[in-house]
């Protein structure tokens, strides 16, 4: 293979490919997932305030275009492997308070925003949304949608649980323009269900399958994890061959995040004898892309496969693939609003994340104020390397001759490497990664992360990257 480095200056023979699991070995290493740039970590707050974060959600007024996200934070039970905030009951009485609260705090971002906004996309995230039930959603999302525009392009979407996802909010949802629904599978090997405790039936994904397509929606996704305790390559393959018999029109295929040390999470309830090596994991990635694939699907960004019909497919060959907290979407505006206990909210300019704990949250609400604990204001260099990860997220390329001289030497040095494993292509100031480079987009963003350089002793925050 010959390789030719505009940065060293001189072209060199690589006598052989490095083989796949050597390359998951080397780079196999705590890193972010990049849904946001700085990462939360490393937010700066001695410059944030809630008088900063309203100004910089107010600086752009070219659009009044705007995303939702709603975070619904109750399940009846834990399961394992989540480390997502949430609050565990089955008193399904507090579903009306919260409700309440969440459309308080909506009215506070009204004022904030002054003019009606358009809103462009809504997602409702947990915890369990179809915890709630179909009355309380709809009472929510009615109030939040007469006080806005409504376009023709909007994108309304859920996660729901298939053992407690009904009919009714299903057409509920539809009925309030909702066409896409993501389920959270994960394994259907009953010995990993238990481990994770989250059992469901194939017979109930396929039941909530094939109702959510009779009813109408267009996209539904289903969330399959590799490297979950005591699951197996078999366990991988069987997962993979059921959820294709189904053929979702997106899969999800993450890397399980083993973060044990995050506070509220379950991830001490195993053993980490009881997660598959780093080898074994290497297996589940590369088994399960190439069944995917197989099968048609194509790879779209980080951990997510689409059908070449669905629209996440188009926006990434058309480009138009965009990156938020709230994972991939085809929706670009320059506003995301979040609300609930621990949403994360973007104006662009600057980041805002409300208390994680629900009695802060309340309290705050309570006495009419922003619910925020802490954010980050962007400065110049960070909006130049925040638009530079998004492009290698979303397109796996991205142009740095608007940097600054030194930061642009840096980047091409520490992306040398990449390059020498025939990973990625430096060209002048552009960086194409390759497919085989696919695999390690986490570690290759690393390089542009002047915050994780400045602070690396704290990478172990991290979950490892493949």
């Amino acid at each position: 293979i010959f390789i030719s480095s505009k940065l060293t200056g001189y072209s060199y023979f690589c006598e052989k490919v490095i083989p796949m699991k050597q390359l998951i070995q080397k780079y196999n290493v705590p890193g972010p997932r990049y849904t946001s740039y700085p990462t939360v970590p490393f937010w700066d707050e001695s410059t944030y305030s809630t008088a900063s974060w309203i100004k910089s959600l107010q600086k752009n007024n070219t659009s009044r275009e705007i995303s939702l996200y709603i975070h619904l934070p109750f399940c009846e039970s834990l399961c394992t492997f989540c480390a997502c905030n949430k609050r565990i009951t089955k008193r399904h009485e507090v579903e009306l308070p919260y409700i309440k609260a969440l459309l308080k705090e909506w009215e506070m971002y009204l004022n904030i925003l002054e003019e009606p906004p358009i809103l462009r996309e809504i997602h409702l995230g947990g915890g369990t949304p179809t915890f709630f039930s179909a009355t309380h959603l709809s009472n929510l999302l009615t109030t939040i949608k007469t006080s806005c525009d409504i376009p023709d392009d909007v994108s309304y979407s859920f996660e729901g649980h298939p053992n407690n996802t009904t009919t009714e909010h299903l057409q509920t949802l539809y009925n309030l323009g909702f066409d896409r629904v993501s389920y959270g599978i994960q394994d259907y090997n009953t010995t990993v269900q238990q481990a994770i405790h989250r059992i469901q039936s194939f017979e109930t994904v396929k039941h909530i399958t094939e109702k959510s397509r009779q009813l109408g929606y267009t996209s539904i996704s289903h969330d399959l994890i590799y490297g979950l305790p005591k699951q197996s390559l078999e366990d991988v393959k069987k997962s993979i061959e059921k959820t294709t018999e189904l053929m979702p029109d997106r899969i999800a295929f993450y890397s399980y995040a083993h973060v044990p040390w995050a506070k509220g999470n379950g991830q001490r309830g195993y053993s980490e004898d009881d997660l598959p090596s780093a080898e074994e994991k290497r297996q589940h990635y590369e088994k399960g892309k190439a069944m995917l694939e197989e099968k048609g699907y194509v790879e779209i960004g980080m951990d997510h496969f689409a059908l070449p019909d669905d629209e996440l497919a188009k926006a990434y060959k058309n480009q138009t693939l965009h990156r938020n907290f709230m994972g991939y979407t085809t929706t670009k505006t320059d506003k995301m609003i979040g609300l609930g206990v621990s949403a994360i909210s973007d104006s662009w300019y600057g980041f805002s994340q409300n208390h994680k704990r629900l009695e802060e949250y309340y309290e705050h609400i309570s006495d009419g104020v922003l619910p925020l604990f802490r954010g980050h204001i962007l400065n110049k260099t960070d909006l130049q390397i925040r638009r530079k990860i998004v492009n290698l997220m979303c397109q796996f390329q991205t142009d740095i001759s608007d940097l600054e001289v030194n930061t642009r030497l840096k980047i091409k040095h520490d992306l040398s490497e990449f390059a020498a494993d025939d990973l990625l292509s430096i060209k002048h100031n552009n960086i194409l990664v390759y497919s085989r480079g696919k695999a390690f987009i986490r570690n290759i963003c690393m390089a542009f992360d002047l915050r994780l350089k400045a602070k690396e002793t704290e990478a172990q925050r991290f979950s490892m990257t493949i």
